[in-house]
Parts: structure tokens; C-alpha cells; sequence
């Protein structure tokens, strides 16, 4: 290929940049819009109909997008399958039976209405462009995983009920299509229904007890994922093969391996990572590039016949899920949740439209014209973005509602604090202030770490971790604690150091501040960003001037928001610990809201120790307590990860204030434990 034809021609057709493209897509496009607050799945599709034929022709929907794209709707139906929790869904199956039913009757019936009198079409399309209406696809199903709320009731039921939902739709829609073939007979639809019933009683029988044995006789993971994805396309090829859509076939595998496949397996980790790495976002790209903006903006009819799909579409899923929420007296963010994620349309409303744009009747015209084609398509855009900010929002809701008392009465494991040392000068101020953070009942909770970088000067490196190691377990012996020490090479720190975590099940990681080598180089560094990045446990990064023992008073900033992280009442502990063990003051700056909270859970749990508060009603007046900082005095701020509730975007300003205005103090960084899985 001449550089003159690689560099002109549009769209790309080279497999790989096609391929890096995408790539480039999938990476960017969540970063920059949720800089904007927009959810990444809209993120994604708003880059499908950038880089479609339809917008700026950079890329065309071509063999590569179909295959994958159908992989991907493949896999959030097999991983929605895959995650629910069996045990609370026997006790709600009820419930996601009724909700599948009532969102599958009003969509229907109001379609129905709607679509002869309104739009003027004939019975069988209506019905036809009513079922698109009635079905649905979790695409905002990656949303309350991330906010580690799938194992909610809610969800639970929106899953259930999607289930119900889209195998009556694809049951219409198999019949619709049938009626159109010459080899159809009178009981074409009985006969569709015992063979899903067949297969789907085969699949429920056989698939589990082949799986099994599999896993028996071979043990390595990615001989495991492989065979598992067979599965799941040789049930949905079978659901295929007998006129049904493959979707159905995956979430029904996804179930029937549920209890094969822990949740914390390493081949969990695999199916997800995948999945939501590559196939999902392909999925949805694809989706994007449907969408031709012109045509739609220019024809009335178009708009016309898109709006009422819309408005028909979204109204008939809030009233179903309205109803559900009367029915069995749930709370109003379980509605928001349940809505938010049945409302999609994607999966069987475009197979629905593609069969009946290509159904062409006896006098000429297509079953379904242009103008649905081309509604659809907007109608799953405007769907797909209302899905993914209604999840979103009552995930978050859901996680704020969480009471404080809740968290703390959790089944905890016991804490284990994990101490990388790679600075000798820093190490006894580490481990010192380690010691007073810990329960004094855990003999052996703390684990220091030395990483070595496994280059050509490694052996220097060894040298000097191993004396760190040992002072490190000679000033742990001198308090009556059981030292525990690991070396190990790696090529990567933060790589290290988190799989070290994982292996001593470690519970919170407590590292020191590096010092900046250039200009260019960052505050936290790239090995605390990274680590921030890979893990969801808390981190404590932490610069002393002084003597962690030469302290004399505490003083927490606090964010708003901060009482709706998992680990609220964890931090609070170690810092009450820590002002009991120093006999020192502790001074709470907070939110007032959020201040009532820390005042409860220290009244109930450490109303011996000496603490102050004031109010910090804007998180823009940190800079108040340059004021109440001397040289003896401990600056703790809490923190959060980004896309965290009590993240705020004030947060990219802390290292230039503290560069600026706490330079002279010693100061810990804290990131509180969230929700979620280790990356």
C-alpha cells in the first residue's frame, strides 16, 4: 500500500487500523466524556455516530462490527445471566415475572393503539412495531456493577423481568416473520414454542453437567474460558437454529452456569474482563454507527413516527415499573432502578425492525418502512441515554442510602496493613504510624514489602530492601508485634505491591509521598496513581516532617458525601486510634450533614477520645485551615478515586494546594475503601 492511499482514503478499510481505531475509541471516549459527567456507555455510542458513515465517514460498519458487535450483545446477556444472585432471585422470581409481564403488556397494547391510530399503520405492523416497543437490553447492566450493587433486589427483578420480556417479544416476532414464509402452517407458533421449551429444558440439563466435568479434568484458565464462550454460542447458535433470537440462549447459559463459576474466580475475571474490555464497547460503537442524524432531522414522517415510538416506549416501561413498585411496596429508587434498566432498547428492537424491513408484502412495500428504520434507530439512542443516567442515578442513590450503621456492622475481615518501603529515610515514620493506626488486639496485622525492580542493578536493590525488611521488622518486634516481611522482584511496583495485597489479604496499604524528580513528574507519582487505579481497598499515602509521635493534634478535611463510602467508618476508626494511642486532639473539618454522621458513629464507638468540629460547608474553603496548621500538627484529607459518590472535581486542585500551602506540615492523603472488584 502507497503512504499517499493510506493516508487519504475514507473511510479506513485497513483491518488494522480499523481495529486500532477502535481501540483508540474505546480507550478515549469514556475518559473525555465523563470529564462531562456523561455516562461511558452514552460515551461510546456518541463516538459510533461520530466515526459512522453517517457522521464524519471515518469508519464503515463493516463485517468486523457485525461479528463482534453481535459477541458483545451476547456477552451483557450471558454476564447479566452469569452474575445474578440464584439464591435472591428464587425469592423474587415472582416479582421479575411481573414486572417482565406488565413491561411487556403496556408497551404492547399502547403500541398497538398508538400505532393505528396515530401513525395509521395495518394490525400486523403494529404489532409488530408494538413488540419493539415491549422489549428491552440491559445495556446500562456494566453501571450497577461498577457501584457493586447487582446483588440489589432491583436488579435482581429488572433481570428476571428481562428474561420474560424479551422471550415474549422474540416470540411475536418470530411469529410475525413466520406468517411470511411459505413453509409456515396454522400451528407455526405452537410448534416455535415446544422447540424453546425443548432446547431451553436441554440446554438447563446438559450444559451444567458437560461444564462440569470439564472443569474437573482440566484446571488452566484460559482452556476454561474458551471452552465456556463455546457454551455460550452453542446456545445461542441452537436458539438461532430453531427461529428464535440468540440472545435468549445466552443469558439462559449464563444462568445454568451461575453456581459453576465463583464470582471471585479467576475465570470471572477473565469473562468480564473481556467482555467489558473489548466486545461490549465494540457492541455499542456498532450501535452508534446505525444512527443517520441527516435522515432523521430531515423528514417530518421520520420524526413523527420516532417521537411516538419514544414517548410510547419510555412511558409503558415507568408504568410497569410503577406498578411493580405498588404491587409489592418498594421504595421509589427501586422503581428509578428497575426503570432505568429495562427502558433500553438495542438487541431484539433491532432484530425486530431488521425482520420487518426486510418482510416485503404482496403489493411492494416493506412491512415496516423507512421512516421506523430510521425512528428505531433514534429511538434506541434517546432509550440507551436515558437507561444509562437513571442507572446511574439510582445507583448512586441506592449506595447514598446505605445507612452508616449498616456499614459498620458489617462482617468485616481483619485488617491487614501493608507496608511498601522503598526509602530508608521515610520507612520508621511508615511503620510508626502504621502501628498506631492498627487494633492492638492483632498481633500480626501488619506486612512490610520491599519491591525490587528486576533489572541489571537488581542486586544492589536486594541489598538494601533486605536491611529495610529487617529494621522495618526490628521496630515491629520492639512493640510486641509479630513481623511479617516480603521481598519480591517484579517488573512493575504497583504491580507488586497489589499482588502482595492480594495474596496476604490485605485490607489497607499505607505508602509514603515520593519526591518529585522533575517538573513533568506528578504529585502522587505513577506508582500511587497506579495503585489508586488497581485497587478499591483504602490508601493511606503519608509525608512526616516530625516524628509520627511528636504529633500533637489532628486535624481532618473532610468532602461532602464522604458518609456514603463503604469504608466511612473505617477510616474514622484508625484516626480515633491513632488520637487515643498519641493522647491528642482530633479536629473534624466537614460538611454539616456529613459531621453528623462522624459525631454518631464516634459517640457510639470511641466517645473516650478528644474531638472537636467545625463546619466546612464548601470543600473550596480546604485553604481555612492553613490557619489552624502548625509545624507539630497532622494534616489528614480525605480524598476519593475518581467516579467515587463523594469524588469531586475540587479533588485535581489538592496537589498544588498542598504543594503551595501545606508544604511545611506533615500530611496524609486518604482514599477511602469502595465499592467494586480489584482490577
Amino acid at each position: 500500500m502507497q503512504f499517499s492511499e493510506f493516508s487519504l482514503q475514507l473511510p479506513v478499510t485497513d483491518p488494522t487500523l480499523i481495529f486500532f481505531l477502535v481501540l483508540v475509541i474505546i480507550l478515549f471516549a469514556p475518559v473525555i466524556l465523563e470529564r462531562l459527567h456523561i455516562p461511558h456507555i452514552v460515551g461510546l455510542i456518541l463516538a459510533g455516530v461520530l466515526v459512522g458513515q453517517h457522521g464524519f465517514n471515518i469508519l464503515k460498519q463493516d463485517s468486523s462490527f457485525d461479528l463482534f458487535g453481535k459477541v458483545g450483545l451476547y456477552y451483557i446477556m450471558f454476564l447479566a445471566g452469569l452474575e445474578m444472585n440464584m439464591e435472591d432471585f428464587k425469592s423474587i422470581r415472582v416479582k421479575a415475572t411481573v414486572l417482565g409481564l406488565l413491561a411487556f403488556i403496556f408497551p404492547l397494547g399502547i403500541g398497538i393503539w398508538t400505532n393505528m391510530h396515530l401513525l395509521e399503520y395495518s394490525l400486523v405492523t403494529s404489532v409488530l412495531l408494538a413488540s419493539m416497543y415491549a422489549s428491552h437490553t440491559l445495556i446500562s447492566y456494566p453501571i450497577v456493577l461498577r457501584y457493586g450493587i447487582n446483588s440489589q433486589r432491583s436488579v435482581g427483578i429488572a433481570v428476571g423481568g428481562t428474561a420474560v420480556t424479551d422471550t415474549l417479544t422474540l416470540l411475536v416476532l418470530a411469529v410475525i416473520s413466520g406468517l411470511y414464509k411459505e413453509e409456515a402452517s396454522d400451528l407455526f407458533w405452537v410448534w416455535l414454542l415446544v422447540k424453546v421449551v425443548v432446547l431451553s429444558l436441554v440446554i438447563m440439563y446438559l450444559f451444567p453437567r458437560i461444564c462440569r466435568w470439564f472443569f474437573h479434568r482440566y484446571n488452566d484458565n484460559i482452556v476454561q474460558y474458551i471452552f465456556v464462550m463455546a457454551l455460550v454460542f452453542l446456545g445461542a447458535g441452537l436458539m438461532e437454529l430453531i427461529g428464535m433470537e440468540g440472545i435468549l440462549g445466552a443469558f439462559l447459559v449464563g444462568l445454568v452456569l451461575n453456581k459453576l463459576i465463583p464470582h471471585v474466580s479467576p475465570l470471572m475475571s477473565h469473562l468480564e474482563f473481556v467482555g467489558n474490555a473489548l466486545f461490549i464497547p465494540y457492541f455499542l460503537i456498532g450501535v452508534g454507527m446505525l444512527i443517520n442524524i441527516k435522515v432523521l432531522f430531515g423528514h417530518f414522517d421520520s420524526l413523527k413516527v420516532a417521537f411516538v415510538m419514544i414517548v410510547v416506549a419510555l412511558s409503558g416501561k415507568w408504568i410497569a415499573s410503577w406498578l411493580t413498585q405498588k404491587i409489592y411496596k418498594m421504595r421509589a429508587v427501586e422503581r428509578e432502578l428497575m426503570f432505568g434498566l429495562s427502558n433500553a432498547q438495542a438487541a431484539a428492537t433491532l432484530a425486530a425492525v431488521l425482520v420487518g424491513y426486510n418482510i416485503i408484502l404482496p403489493d411492494g412495500q416493506r412491512l415496516l418502512n423507512e421512516d421506523v428504520l430510521n425512528g428505531t434507530i433514534l429511538l434506541i439512542l434517546v432509550t440507551c441515554v436515558v437507561s444509562s443516567f437513571i442507572t446511574e442515578y439510582a445507583a448512586k442513590r441506592i449506595v447514598m442510602d446505605r445507612a452508616v450503621e449498616v456499614v459498620s456492622e458489617k462482617i468485616q475481615k481483619k485488617e491487614k496493613f501493608l507496608i511498601p518501603l522503598a526509602n530508608p529515610r521515610t520507612l520508621e515514620q511508615l511503620v510508626g504510624f502504621s502501628l498506631l493506626l492498627r487494633d492492638k488486639k492483632d498481633k500480626d496485622s501488619l506486612v512490610a514489602l520491599n519491591v525490587i525492580n528486576d533489572d541489571n542493578d537488581s542486586l544492589k536493590q536486594e541489598l538494601q530492601g533486605k536491611h529495610s525488611l529487617e529494621r522495618a521488622a526490628q521496630i515491629m518486634t520492639e512493640v510486641d508485634v509479630e513481623p511479617k516481611t516480603v521481598m519480591r522482584f517484579d517488573l512493575n511496583i504497583a504491580t507488586g505491591i497489589f499482588h502482595t495485597a492480594k495474596e496476604h489479604d490485605v485490607t489497607d496499604i499505607v505508602i509514603g509521598l515520593h519526591h518529585r524528580k522533575s517538573i513533568v513528574d506528578s504529585f502522587l507519582g505513577t506508582l500511587s496513581e497506579n495503585l489508586l487505579k488497581k485497587t478499591c481497598m483504602q490508601v493511606m499515602i503519608a509525608r512526616f516532617h516530625i516524628p509520627v509521635t511528636s504529633l500533637q493534634c489532628i486535624i481532618v478535611a473532610v468532602p461532602p458525601k464522604a458518609e456514603f463510602e463503604c469504608g466511612f467508618v473505617k477510616w474514622i476508626s484508625h484516626l480515633c486510634r491513632m488520637s487515643k494511642h498519641l493522647d491528642c486532639q482530633i479536629h473534624f473539618y466537614a460538611h454539616p450533614q456529613t459531621s453528623g454522621y462522624i459525631r454518631k458513629y464516634i459517640r457510639k464507638k470511641h466517645k473516650d477520645i478528644n474531638v472537636v468540629y467545625t463546619d466546612l460547608v464548601s470543600w473550596e474553603d480546604l485553604l481555612i485551615l492553613t490557619g489552624q496548621m502548625n509545624y507539630e500538627c497532622l494534616l489528614v484529607i480525605v480524598s476519593a478515586r475518581r467516579g467515587a459518590i463523594s469524588y469531586d472535581s475540587s479533588f485535581e486542585k489538592l496537589p498544588g494546594q498542598i504543594s503551595r500551602y501545606f508544604n511545611n506540615n506533615s500530611v496524609v492523603l486518604l482514599f477511602p475503601e469502595q465499592n467494586g472488584e480489584q482490577q
